[in-house]
């Protein structure tokens, strides 16, 4: 049906960079907000930024401007920059997307989780 695939996760040093990226494939008709999430080593989820059709941008405070989150709408994929990394950045992300998609013949709207990747950041 429809699955989110990341790409560019790994193990990076403090103070440097990473680029995720997250395409977005099958049955799709539209996509409507596209969003990373992170889970660090022992603490819950939470929302790193997300980017709406327009390119309406919202980011944690954390990552606003280290993590200029971006789209390409005609390649279905949303890319997280991260700059100027400290080893608090490690965590499992994962891109999120909702869609207007076909689902048995019909248009659904569905919810996509990738499975993640893996950013730790250590000397």
């Amino acid at each position: 049906q429809v699955q989110l695939v990341e790409s560019g996760g790994g193990l990076e040093q403090p103070g440097g960079s990473l680029r995720l990226s997250c395409v977005a494939s099958g049955s799709i008709l539209s996509i409507d907000t596209m969003s990373w999430y992170r889970q660090p080593p022992g603490k819950e989820r939470e929302l790193v930024a997300r980017i709406g059709t327009g390119g309406l941008t919202d980011s944690g405070d954390s990552v606003k401007v280290r993590f200029p989150i971006s789209r390409d709408t005609v390649q279905n994929t949303v890319f997280l920059p991260m700059n100027r990394l400290p080893p608090a950045d490690t965590a499992v992300y994962s891109c999120w997307a909702a869609f207007l998609a076909v689902v048995d013949g019909s248009a659904r709207s569905l919810e996509v989780w990738g499975q993640g990747t893996l950013v730790p950041v250590s000397s």
